[in-house]
């Protein structure tokens, strides 16, 4: 009997036990999360989609160029006598920069030019005498073609004399001098370099598959590593043929130069905008998920998570542009995505992501 008495007592109490646990269990604890038999939520940072102004644009590299560059060359021979320019200094279109020696030719012109003072004159006796007729018509027209033959060797002397001084034919910076004082120099001495300063070009090349979108007018940016700060201009070429092994495309773009921080030969990392678009969606780049050759976001939309592809277009330092699959005001997961599943119930923190790549909650 007391044995028995035993037994039943042990049974009584697991019973006791067992009806307050159940009791106990029939209230889920709201702080676990989720719904009845359900994981808690998960805790995720979310930006919203926001709309900004997206440039498309092409990358490439080049170099600057002058608009205008020339190797001088004397078109008379002779040695040289003076030498006006200075190496390195800007002069305006005209302005003398060597001197050959003239006095040959000074001389030839003078004695033309007596020549074509007694042709001249024999010209005029010869139209007093057919005037009084006693001259011959035949006579007047020797004299007159002589008059102008004088006159024709006088203007070419002249030209020549003129072309040894030697000018500069358009505004620019002189370059390298490459001749002395004392050389005796022709038609093939270089003599120094001239070439524009303001504006310059930028001159680049882009692969033939974006032939369709390259038009004058296309404003580029580009950056010079010398200089470090960018620069901006537009282009006014775009070469029609397309340049073979590398199959690409030359484009210059005209760019203003008034520092004179820009110098032919220039590296250059050049930006060229082909399509601007205003109302573009953007989301911070560390929301992309890519997966098996697609892309994917998570969107939590009524605190539940849910994956979506998008199609993806210009990227910017931290943001991304969403071509399509995605409207501005979603919120998109940008920190926790890693144990989201279709349809989890999250606790959302919204953050701002900077250009920085800081985050401001």
């Amino acid at each position: 009997m007391r044995v028995s008495q035993v037994k039943r007592n042990i049974i009584y109490s697991i019973a006791t036990v067992t009806a307050i646990g159940c009791r106990g269990g029939a209230e889920p604890d709201a702080a676990q999360g989720g719904s009845l038999g359900g994981p808690p939520a998960m805790s995720v940072e979310v930006a919203a989609a926001k709309t900004d102004t997206v440039v498309d644009a092409i990358l490439a590299t080049g170099t600057i160029d002058a608009v205008q560059a020339v190797e001088l060359r004397p078109e008379v021979q002779g040695r040289l006598t003076e030498i006006l320019m200075q190496e390195g200094r800007e002069v305006a279109a005209g302005t003398p920069l060597f001197k050959v020696d003239d006095a040959e030719l000074s001389a030839q012109v003078e004695q033309l030019r007596a020549e074509r003072d007694r042709a001249i004159q024999a010209l005029q006796r010869t139209r007093e005498l057919i005037a009084q007729n006693a001259s011959s018509q035949a006579d007047l027209e020797e004299a007159e073609a002589n008059a102008r033959s004088r006159q024709a060797q006088l203007d070419l002397l002249e030209v020549r004399l003129d072309r040894t001084l030697v000018r500069a034919p358009f505004a620019g910076a002189v370059g390298e001098r490459f001749v002395s004082l004392g050389d005796y120099v022709n038609n093939t001495s270089r003599l120094t370099t001239l070439q524009t300063v303001d504006p310059q070009r930028a001159a680049f090349q882009v692969p033939e598959r974006y032939a369709e979108r390259l038009a004058v007018g296309q404003r580029v940016t580009f950056r010079v590593a010398a200089v470090d700060r960018e620069f901006s201009g537009t282009v006014d070429f775009v070469d029609p043929v397309v340049r073979v092994p590398a199959r690409t495309i030359l484009v210059k773009a005209r760019v203003r130069n008034p520092d004179r921080f820009l110098k032919p030969g220039m590296f250059i990392e050049v930006r060229l905008a082909t399509e601007t678009r205003p109302e573009a969606v953007i989301i911070p780049e560390d929301a992309i998920l890519p997966l098996e050759g697609a892309t994917y976001i998570w969107v939590v939309s009524d605190d539940q998570a849910s994956r979506r592809q998008v199609e993806l277009g210009v990227r910017t330092p931290g943001f991304v542009e969403i071509a399509g699959g995605l409207a501005a005001g979603e919120l998109v997961v940008v920190g926790g995505q890693e144990r989201l599943y279709e349809g989890a119930a999250v606790r959302p923190t919204v953050v701002e992501r900077i250009a920085s790549g800081s985050v401001m909650p």
